[in-house]
């Protein structure tokens, strides 16, 4: 019984040092004035980490076997990850081989008529913004070799 005892009270005790000790630091936490300051741009730098994150790196858009093995990658995973129900990564995929596919156009009909309206919407949305990369892409490659 005197084990028993001495346990339970060993018990308390340490939950009570960590409840204090939890305490203590989340008032020590609070009362920094940095504190939010780091919170913000830590989360900023993550934003931004994610973000670079779903970027794509474009192939060298004057090699056609690069250009085309991309092509085919971007297709396939963006059809896997639709059928998935990831619509958002799968779009983005799309817009990619869109963004590099010699004839945008017939892709374009292909994927309107395989698609469902609200995805390939949101397909049609993302387009400028990819288009508007490879651009600069083209003009930081054109630039690499001036």
């Amino acid at each position: 019984m005197m084990g028993g005892r001495t346990s339970a009270i060993a018990a308390g005790v340490c939950g009570a040092l960590l409840v204090g000790y939890c305490v203590y630091f989340d008032r020590k936490r609070r009362s920094d004035p940095d504190f939010k300051n780091r919170l913000r741009e830590r989360r900023r730098k993550q934003k931004a980490a994610k973000q670079r994150e779903g970027l794509t790196k474009l192939p060298d858009l004057k090699d056609a076997e690069a250009v085309q093995k991309f092509f085919l990658e971007e297709i396939q995973l963006g059809e896997e990850l639709l059928a998935q129900g990831d619509y958002e990564k799968g779009v983005d995929h799309l817009t990619n081989a869109i963004a590099v596919c010699g004839q945008p156009q017939q892709l374009l009909q292909v994927l309107q008529q395989t698609l469902p309206p609200p995805v390939f919407q949101m397909l049609l949305t993302k387009l400028p913004s990819i288009s508007q990369r490879i651009v600069s892409a083209q003009s930081l490659s054109e630039d690499d070799i001036e």
